[in-house]
């Protein structure tokens, strides 16, 4: 698709008009899972700066292919490192960074609450439908049947799996008792109103799990783009990213 088309697509999903854009507008294109904690750390940063930012969240997979095919993006924030290896020639590597870490995590309906001693407890019968990320594609899916197939439980988790497109609709399907269970990230259980926390899975057991960022190549506000993700760095944002559940990059990562 064009970049004409991402970029009216984009503008449309943002609520705005190109001709209302500011100069010193950045837009960031980022990972579902960083809604909450991004939403903050962009008030903070403009009550600090009087610079402006756009937030666009969806599924790392389909930003990636909108920044890939043109989309008019500033800052790319991913939740794993393929979908930003995706779009590496479209990003300026010079400011690629590992920027975040998280956990995978049980959800179960809080009116349904159950002990779940460990992930093999979803082979159990009574676990009938399983909300993930889509597998193929979503990285909180990826991650999840990565760590199910680790554990060797992949084929009976497999049969009861209802992909999402995004990592929070599979929150969703907990949260409205259209899933028994779902595998996401422990930062959206956190911020679930309807949904409880069941299992966390052990970092030494997990997979590891990397938000990336990078400016894209073609940023329409590149210097811009790059101090906001060096205030993404500081101090000020890792406290109100750990406030929310995310982990600092593990060392072997950095």
């Amino acid at each position: 698709m064009s970049r004409r088309f991402w970029s009216i697509l984009l503008v449309l999903a943002l609520g705005t008009s190109a001709s209302a854009q500011r100069r010193d507008e950045v837009l960031v294109s980022a990972a579902s899972s960083l809604t909450n904690v991004l939403q903050q750390i962009a008030r903070v940063y403009e009550a600090q700066t009087g610079a402006r930012i756009a937030l666009n969240f969806g599924a790392s997979n389909t930003l990636a292919r909108q920044i890939a095919a043109g989309a008019p993006v500033d800052l790319f924030i991913s939740a794993d490192e393929a979908q930003m290896n995706v779009v590496r020639d479209e990003t300026i590597a010079q400011t690629r960074v590992d920027l975040l870490s998280n956990q995978l995590a049980i959800a179960v309906p809080t009116d349904r609450p159950r002990v779940v001693r460990s992930a093999r407890d979803l082979a159990n019968p009574s676990f009938k439908r399983i909300a993930l990320g889509d597998p193929a594609a979503v990285p909180a899916g990826v991650y999840a049947r990565r760590y199910l197939e680790h554990t060797g439980i992949w084929p009976l988790i497999a049969p009861k799996v209802i992909p999402s497109a995004t990592v929070r609709l599979a929150l969703a399907a907990v949260e409205t008792g259209a899933a028994d269970a779902a595998i996401v990230y422990r930062t959206d259980v956190a911020a679930a109103r309807r949904a409880t926390l069941a299992f966390v899975v052990p970092l030494a057991e997990g997979p590891r799990i990397l938000y990336p960022a990078a400016v894209v190549r073609s940023a329409p506000h590149a210097e811009a783009a790059k101090r906001f993700l060096t205030f993404l760095r500081s101090p000020a944002a890792a406290d109100i990213f750990s406030r929310a559940g995310f982990l600092p990059v593990p060392d072997a990562a950095r």
